[in-house]
């Protein structure tokens, strides 16, 4: 039984996002859908000991109003330092950061890339590496999208040849499961409820941040605080 999963490429995404990944036999980059600002595409959130802090790579919006993630441009190249030390300063005391520094160290500062959608694309590589994913991952843009919201997810599934449509919980108020009951695809909805707690270097411990904080914190224990490895 094939499971593909369908989603836009976020920054530095949180946990759950690679419990996705993992699990999907396939997983495509849904680029093709309309960038959305003060979304998880262009930024995630670091612990400090101040609170939570946004890392927010900056990008070309104004007038803008109906472009894609994948024509979306990155509007100054200083963000690689900028985030680069803003993780060493707030992570270089975590166990593991040592061990994974020069990874991000080379991706932060030596990135020239100049669409966001590549961005994500090489940090999402680099952390399934580390984690151990293999998952196939594909782009929306591959495919010839069909008209209609629930339509297009069905035909890139279909393209797929996928007997399962993984998907976010989000997505439950939008979706036509109708559609693909017909054509004899099943839908699987992520619960992400009940993650396991792990040493944060600041508290109080948050979910919710990017999965460098995982990473730096747990090493190669991390995959024993996520879902899809146990």
């Amino acid at each position: 039984m094939k499971r593909v999963a369908i989603l836009q490429s976020n920054y530095i995404p949180w946990k759950g996002y690679f419990d996705l990944i993992n699990i999907a036999d396939e997983f495509i980059l849904y680029d093709d859908m309309q960038y959305t600002k003060r979304d998880w595409r262009n930024r995630n959130k670091i612990q400090t000991p101040n609170g939570l802090q946004w890392l927010s790579i900056p990008v070309m919006v104004k007038g803008k109003y109906f472009q894609k993630i994948s024509n979306t441009k990155i509007s100054d190249n200083s963000w690689g330092k900028k985030h680069w030390d803003a993780l060493k300063q707030n992570y270089s005391k975590a166990q593991y950061f040592k061990e994974y520094k020069d990874i991000f160290e080379e991706l932060y500062l030596n990135n020239k890339d100049e669409y966001l959608s590549q961005v994500n694309y090489k940090f999402i590589e680099a952390i399934n590496k580390i984690l151990g994913i293999s998952t196939k991952i594909g782009w929306s843009g591959d495919f010839n999208l069909m008209d209609g919201q629930s339509e297009k997810l069905l035909g890139i599934c279909k393209d797929c040849d996928a007997d399962i449509y993984l998907s976010g919980p989000a997505a439950k108020d939008y979706l036509d499961e109708n559609i693909f009951m017909r054509n004899k695809i099943k839908i699987e909805w992520m619960n992400y409820n009940n993650y396991p707690v792990y040493q944060q270097v600041f508290q109080p411990f948050d979910h919710g941040v990017t999965i460098l904080d995982l990473i730096f914190n747990e090493g190669e224990n991390a995959t024993k605080f996520m879902k899809s490895f146990n």
